[in-house]
């Protein structure tokens, strides 16, 4: 179970920091709840304490993986699947996945793909979406500026 002042990263969403635990009624049904605050979309979310596993809540990762996830970011591309919906399908469940490592794989291959050949809309869309996802648990792990956690992914992702 997460405490109050917990940095976690909700899949989809981004990384917040739990503000509250309460009890409230949504939708008829009254339940505890982790209260986000997202701090890089200024969104507040809703989680119940008893779903955390299967939206895949999580804490922000350690030191340790921050250093894997930069390894990642800086691998070789891999070969990319032939048809784009098929990328897109497998992009989005990695997003989905809430695995840190599997996100820096979308983020990279998106942006090595965007550099090289250009994006269509949707991938353009995810990569944007993609990035957030990474950039807000950079921001919370390392207690950076959005600017500056923008201006270092950028540098890690530049040939």
């Amino acid at each position: 179970m997460f405490q109050v002042g917990d940095k976690v990263v909700y899949p989809m969403h981004g990384a917040g920091i739990i503000e509250a635990i309460e009890d409230r009624e949504v939708l008829g049904e009254r339940k505890r709840y982790y209260v986000l605050r997202l701090p890089v979309s200024d969104m507040q979310v809703l989680v119940p304490c008893d779903a955390t596993q299967s939206v895949g809540l999580r804490q922000v990762m350690s030191e340790q993986a921050f250093q894997r996830v930069i390894e990642v970011l800086r691998s070789p591309k891999k070969q990319p699947e032939k048809s784009w919906n098929h990328r897109y399908r497998m992009n989005m469940e990695k997003i989905r996945s809430g695995d840190i490592f599997a996100l820096a794989e979308v983020v990279r291959s998106l942006s090595h793909r965007d550099r090289e050949k250009g994006l269509s809309t949707a991938e353009r869309k995810m990569l944007e979406n993609a990035r957030q996802i990474l950039l807000s648990e950079i921001v919370l792990m390392r207690d950076l500026k959005l600017e500056q956690a923008s201006s270092f992914l950028d540098h890690v992702l530049a040939p």
